[in-house]
């Protein structure tokens, strides 16, 4: 009796001790969630499997509570339940596909990998081990995904030592040879903090301190300067001219995040701005769930939902220059940016507004996502948050 309960409590904790230090906000710690499908694989049941999922995945998303609760301002049990919820699905994947069969396992992970990568599972597919490819293979690009997940299908099977004591070699080369992603050649990311007020208040004098921002980051050699999420708020003909009109005798580009107000609700978008006009570049394919996106509403006949593009402009074109776009909650998720590098772009531009998650690691995360992405596919990375 004390083995059958101390080997799921000893599997749980390692896993949990695996989603907690592979998801510290560290580049060179992601390869820790490769052990995550070992414990899977030695689970003894389909119970334990779903034990040993939970432990990894409720870990790895610990800031959600937290974040949740600041960003409703309302008290931890909320973010205590939707934390629950966004386990549920890489729990039911990975129980389901869980076998004791030795030859079918590597077939049934490697459903798991692709199931939590695409909608609809996807949609919370956080923590995800392929991530790990950028700190193992950097500049491997998609030989890089090829490796990282035989890797994954051979942590599965029988003589998982062996692969893992290969890909613990591959680790080391990479943290000896480990360099962050550069930042292409006249691009300036700007770092606000200005917290909850970004793209709530949206005042004439608050538009007038952006646009002196960016033209003090573009005065020596920037020539595209890049603002965090809803830095512009709502994107308006007045937001438009106004801000056209701050850059009349520069040579600067703005990409800034704003919203942009439709009939059924609102797209959360990048916009391109110079003195010759102002535009949106590109809509936001995967919002993050709950608190903008609400499918929900339209099947209730309501409206004021963030549309989700799911696969829509992965790249958009400015200055001659091809660009892989990520808003916030993109930059946790795995689908987005495979398909934007399909389309080999020529940056990866990320921005984020993060003032709710202060106190957590969200924020750390998604840098560490972006730099792996990066390193792994060789692209130059401009960020912009707000804190």
């Amino acid at each position: 009796m004390f083995r059958k309960i101390a080997r799921p409590a000893v599997l749980m904790g390692l896993s949990a001790a695996t989603g907690w230090i592979a998801w510290s906000g560290v580049a060179l710690l992601l390869p820790v969630s490769l052990s995550f499908p070992i414990l899977w694989s030695i689970a003894q049941s389909r119970k334990i499997a779903a034990l040993v999922s939970a432990g990894y995945f409720l870990a790895a998303s610990r800031g959600l509570p937290q974040g949740v609760a600041a960003f409703y301002q309302s008290d931890l049990w909320l973010g205590l339940f939707l934390w629950l919820c966004a386990s549920l699905g890489f729990v039911v994947v990975h129980s389901i596909l869980w076998t004791a069969n030795a030859r079918a396992r590597p077939f049934r992970y490697l459903a798991a990998v692709m199931l939590m990568a695409v909608p609809p599972f996807g949609i919370t597919g956080w923590a995800h081990p392929l991530t790990a490819a950028g700190a193992l293979f950097p500049t491997w690009g998609w030989w890089g995904i090829a490796a990282m997940t035989a890797g994954l299908m051979g942590l599965v099977t029988l003589v998982w030592p062996a692969v893992a004591m290969a890909l613990v070699s591959v680790w080391l080369w990479s943290a000896a040879t480990w360099t962050d992603p550069i930042l292409p050649d006249r691009w300036r990311g700007v770092d606000l903090h200005f917290g909850s007020s970004l793209g709530r208040e949206t005042g004439f004098y608050r538009q007038r301190d952006l646009i002196q921002i960016v033209r003090e980051a573009g005065s020596g050699s920037g020539r595209v300067v890049v603002l965090p999420e809803s830095a512009v708020g709502n994107w308006t003909p007045t937001v438009e001219r106004l801000w056209i009109h701050g850059f009349a005798d520069t040579a600067v580009t703005v990409v800034a995040g704003a919203t942009a107000v439709t009939e059924e609700g609102y797209d959360n978008v990048l916009v391109a701005i110079s003195a010759q006009d102002g535009k949106v570049l590109y809509r936001q394919r995967m919002p993050v769930p709950g608190s903008m996106w609400q499918p929900w509403r339209s099947w209730l006949g309501q409206s004021g939902s963030a549309r989700a593009d799911f696969f829509a402009n992965p790249v958009v074109e400015l200055s001659g220059m091809r660009i892989a776009p990520l808003i916030c909650y993109e930059q946790l998720i795995v689908w987005p940016v495979l398909q934007s590098m399909l389309h080999d772009p020529d940056v990866i531009v990320a921005v984020g507004n993060g003032w709710w998650t202060e106190g957590t690691s969200i924020v750390d995360i998604q840098l560490v996502c972006l730099k792996a992405w990066a390193r792994l596919f060789a692209k130059p990375l401009v960020i912009s948050f707000n804190t």
